[in-house]
C-alpha cells in the first residue's frame, strides 16, 4: 500500500524538505535521468552570464541556504 502523504497541511519549509529528499533519491542514478532539451541552452546562456560578469556561482549549500530563507 501507498503512503499518503497530506501535502496540504505540510509548511511550506517541510513541502522544500521534502522535495530535497525526493531530489536526492531520483538523482542516484544519472542514467535514468534525462534532462529537457532547453536545460542545455539555459546552462550555455548561464555560462555566458558568468563570463560576462553578469552573474556569479554559489556553493550549492549556500543557494540552498538562500532559498529557504526566502521561502520560510
Amino acid at each position: 500500500m501507498t503512503p499518503q502523504i497530506d501535502i496540504q497541511h505540510m509548511s511550506r519549509a517541510e513541502k522544500l524538505r521534502m522535495m530535497e529528499a525526493l531530489w536526492e533519491d531520483l538523482s542516484r542514478d544519472d542514467s535514468a535521468t534525462r534532462s529537457p532539451d532547453w536545460h542545455q541552452q539555459a546552462l550555455r546562456e548561464t555560462e555566458e552570464s558568468i563570463a560576462a560578469g553578469q552573474k556569479s556561482l554559489l556553493d550549492w549549500e549556500d543557494a540552498k541556504k538562500e532559498l529557504r530563507k526566502k521561502h520560510e
